[in-house]
């Protein structure tokens, strides 16, 4: 029988609970340290261009770590894995938070970004080894929902908290979360990987499982959107706060309040989705998605340089992107895990590794080619829209006759919490997944 057929090892609710609690200490670990990063540069006596390459190598172990930690959770199981790679953002965390020079910082810094690069990956495996479809689909918008609680009130946080206490505090804050998230994986997570296969450990076979994946046109096609569109926001991560402390004029505390513009029109998009995801099905909705990442960057691009940087015309299409972002994210992510049950740790991977290598990118074009954050933004992000637009559009699958779901599957994301309890929903889907009989001219002559 195959995993997502068997019964769930814990339920929904409690997947998406646990999968948003350890996804959301990697953006959480950005959003606190952005509104910080102007005063870092008097702080260590260096430039904006060295502080943001503490923001170059955060991203850089992130996507690279994903390609090892997602085939290890195929190989040995999803929660030891998650405790050792966690294990190492707290060893980050701490050495950043001590840190005496930018050097140490980048170090810290890195062994950061190496550590939360267990929970992308492994987020969405736990989904994948119990759901698909629909329900995988309801559970990371779901995800997506509790995810943006972090990041929206994470930039005030780490502005008050760097304004009251220094920088050092902010890091204090990531290595008490970072213990939470161990602990949670210790006591709380069942494991649900229950299959493992050391030989997905071997480097041959990790390249092969890669290889599999890149060869595919829906998932390059779904990892791609996810890449430019998510990776828009990181690459905006680099640049906002200069543009908005810098150029704009807000303060450290000014701007956190700001970034509430985002979390909200993601906030706003994902409880629509859920909406929405009861009527249609999720990947319908990424192309409804792009259409507001266009119009984000077609502002960044033209409007932004007719009208003067303020905090209306910088963060509307900020808002638009993130908007955006939330109809395209259930569809592209469901599509690229739905076809790879026994590699799911490694398509987690990859997909984690397209998204964050997309603000890596990003930043580091923007970081290479421009002096000026400000025109960094305006041209990067346009650039990171318009491709997103063209591999949704280019690698569109030939149409084919897709086959009728399975009842069991529609059983499933019925009431899969028992929330309903009343089983009307799960015979009514049973009953229009049965196979018709012809009808007959009477039939038909009495409708």
């Amino acid at each position: 029988m195959k995993p997502s057929a068997a019964a769930p090892m814990m339920s929904e609710m409690r997947t998406a609970v646990i999968g948003a609690f350890i996804v959301a200490l990697g953006p959480v670990s950005l959003a606190l340290y952005t509104p910080a990063m102007p005063a870092l540069v008097g702080a260590f006596g260096t430039t904006p261009a060295a502080i943001n390459l503490t923001l170059t190598v955060y991203f850089f172990g992130f996507a690279f770590a994903q390609l090892v930690c997602g085939p290890l959770s195929d190989a040995y199981g999803r929660r030891p894995v998650a405790i050792g790679f966690f294990s190492i953002y707290l060893a980050g965390s701490l050495v950043a938070a001590w840190s005496p020079s930018i050097g140490w910082l980048l170090a810290g810094r890195a062994l950061q970004g190496v550590g939360v690069a267990a929970g992308v990956a492994i987020s969405r495996a736990i989904v994948r080894d119990q759901f698909t479809g629909q329900t995988s689909a309801r559970i990371m918008n779901l995800i997506g929902l509790m995810l943006a609680v972090g990041p929206a009130v994470s930039p005030t946080l780490g502005g008050m908290t760097a304004s009251a206490f220094g920088w050092h505090a902010l890091f204090v804050i990531m290595v008490v979360y970072g213990l939470a998230v161990v602990l949670t994986l210790a006591l709380a997570t069942r494991e649900t990987n229950l299959a493992p296969d050391r030989a997905l450990a071997r480097p041959a076979r990790m390249l092969t499982s890669y290889g599999v994946l890149l060869r595919d046109r829906r998932f390059l096609r779904a990892g791609l959107v996810l890449g430019l569109t998510t990776g828009g926001l990181y690459t905006l991560a680099s640049m906002l706060p200069f543009v908005m402390i810098d150029r704009v004029g807000l303060t450290p505390t000014g701007f956190g309040l700001s970034m509430l513009c985002q979390t909200g029109a993601y906030t706003i998009g994902t409880v629509i989705v859920g909406r929405l995801l009861r009527r249609f099905e999720a990947s319908r909705l990424i192309s409804a998605g792009l259409v507001f990442s266009l119009s984000a960057a077609l502002w960044f691009a033209v409007g932004l340089r007719l009208l003067p940087p303020s905090f209306a015309t910088v963060m509307v299409p900020v808002a638009l992107w993130a908007f955006g972002i939330a109809l395209v994210m259930p569809g592209v992510t469901t599509n690229a895990l739905a076809g790879f049950p026994h590699i799911a740790g490694a398509a987690a991977a990859m997909t984690g590794f397209m998204q964050i290598g997309g603000g890596l990118v990003g930043s580091a074009v923007g970081a290479a080619f421009f002096a000026d954050p400000f025109v960094a933004m305006t041209t990067v992000l346009p650039i990171m829209g318009v491709l997103a637009a063209a591999a949704h559009a280019g690698l569109a699958p030939r149409p084919l006759r897709a086959a009728p779901p399975a009842a069991e599957d529609l059983m499933a994301a019925a009431d899969p919490a028992g929330i309903v309890g009343t089983g009307a929903e799960e015979a009514m889907l049973l009953e229009e997944a049965r196979p018709r009989e012809p009808r007959t001219a009477r039939e038909d002559a009495r409708t």
